[in-house]
């Protein structure tokens, strides 16, 4: 009989290596690294199998049509999921402690209270569950709630409840018996989920797996956690802001650009409809360093107030901060800025603030971030009425964006008068009342919103 050579895995991104090491290589993680149990024995009986049997087939001899998705209830979690949930479908769910993901979790199964429901919890008791969904106020007679952190009870649970909706909280406080590790553990993680996933196709019955993120904002455990489920959803916020972010990082049966956008109250998660208008503060007139963009999240334009402050360095280092915007990138645009305007911001400190703690990643809002910079910097208020659009590049240059049409009728709808898009672009103004002003380099853009 062959014997396994023992490995040690890390268990936050699932690098191996042939010995223990304090610091992983690879994700810069302390005290990470564990044994593989899984190369060290094999496992109990009661572990996941092979599905076997299927022979190959034609493509134009599969029949397949459209599954009917379950409605959640929640038009921003629908948003996110394509359309609502498919049957049998296995959906991960990751956020920062206290970010809301049970509460996101148990108000969806809430929602549903025409329909049985289940709530295992692994962290929680049945009166702390009990206590959350009296302060959330909903419809509670078709839910049930298990406290419990054997993944063979849950099971159990399930096949007599017969739930249409299981929600797990969290997936790394759930063990099985088939692995001989402990709770937590690479081994277990990985063994769990593939475990639920085999249920939730033979059964067809949706699972929604709630998962922990580690220091760097990804989701903890094996990478390849992300890999076995159906759907990775992220939920993200500032934890000093009451409005929070549901993205798709990945998803089987829809499109991951979609976003949904909560706001947090005491009575749980409301959604936003026009995000816009709430994201937008109306006390900014005769106020240096603010510029309005307008920027697409998912397939859903949002204005933006972007922030910028541009003070003399207190001490011997420059300071370079950004808050919901990509330092990296922020560093890249004071460069063009230095290089391609002529500012120079080598001994002052820079921050640039995204109003309402959410984190934007359309690169829409360059022109916006040079702009508040240059006017705090100069310490002008910019053209009012007036907000930006446009990537910038290396060369001073204003890129084309997406979606132009989209940001124009947005920007009308909540009563600006004219926006700076890129040159160059089609787009409909017909029966719009706004004056749209193409631009095709930083500094025109500039002579536009500093003009007095």
């Amino acid at each position: 009989m062959a014997k396994n050579s023992l490995q040690y895995v890390c268990s936050s991104c699932g690098a191996k290596a042939p010995q223990m090491i304090g610091r992983c290589p690879v994700c810069g993680e302390w005290g990470t690294y564990e044994e593989d149990l899984s190369t060290s024995f094999a496992p109990k009986k009661g572990g996941v199998t092979l599905r076997r049997g299927s022979a190959a087939m034609r493509l134009q001899d599969v029949e397949a049509k459209e599954e009917m998705r379950i409605d959640m209830r929640c038009g921003e979690l629908n948003r996110v999921l394509g359309g609502g949930l498919v049957p049998g479908s296995l959906v991960l769910l990751g956020g920062e402690p206290g970010i809301g993901k049970s509460t996101l979790a148990l108000q969806a199964l809430l929602q549903m209270g025409n329909q049985k429901t289940l709530y295992a919890s692994g962290e929680e008791s049945a009166k702390q569950l009990k206590l959350r969904a009296e302060r959330l106020a909903g419809d509670a007679s078709n839910l049930y709630i298990l406290a419990e952190t054997s993944l063979e009870r849950i099971l159990e649970s399930v096949s007599e409840i017969q739930p249409a909706l299981v929600v797990v909280d969290s997936i790394q406080t759930i063990g099985t018996e088939a692995i001989d590790a402990s709770v937590g553990s690479l081994s277990q993680v990985k063994e769990c989920a593939a475990r639920i996933l085999q249920y939730a196709k033979e059964k067809n019955v949706p699972f929604i797996i709630v998962g922990h993120i580690n220091k760097e904002g990804s989701l903890a455990g094996p990478k390849v956690l992300e890999h076995i489920v159906d759907t990775v959803l992220q939920f993200e916020g500032d934890q000093h802001y009451v409005y929070r972010i549901l993205r798709a990082q990945k998803n089987r049966f829809g499109s991951t650009s979609e976003l949904g956008i909560f706001e947090m109250q005491q009575d749980g998660l409301r959604e936003v409809i026009n995000p816009s208008e709430l994201l937008l503060s109306n006390n900014r007139e005769g106020l240096s360093g603010v510029a309005i963009a307008a920027a697409v999240e998912g397939v859903r334009p949002l204005l933006i107030e972007v922030q910028a402050l541009v003070a003399s360095a207190a001490y011997g280092t420059p300071q370079r901060s950004s808050t919901g915007f990509d330092s990296r990138r922020l560093n890249m645009l004071l460069a063009v800025l230095e290089k391609r305007v002529g500012f120079k911001l080598l001994q002052k400190d820079v921050f640039v603030n995204i109003a309402g703690g959410i984190r934007v990643n359309d690169p829409s809002i360059d022109l916006a971030v040079l702009s508040a910079v240059l006017s705090s910097n100069m310490d002008l208020t910019l053209e009012e009425q007036t907000c930006i659009t446009g990537e910038v590049g290396l060369s001073g240059e204003i890129r084309p964006v997406n979606r132009i049409d989209q940001r124009i009728k947005e920007a009308e709808k909540l009563g600006f008068k004219q926006i700076i898009v890129p040159s160059g672009q089609k787009y409909d103004t017909r029966g719009l009342k706004i004056k749209v002003l193409e631009v095709s380099r930083v500094t025109d853009a500039f002579k536009i919103l500093l003009k007095k």
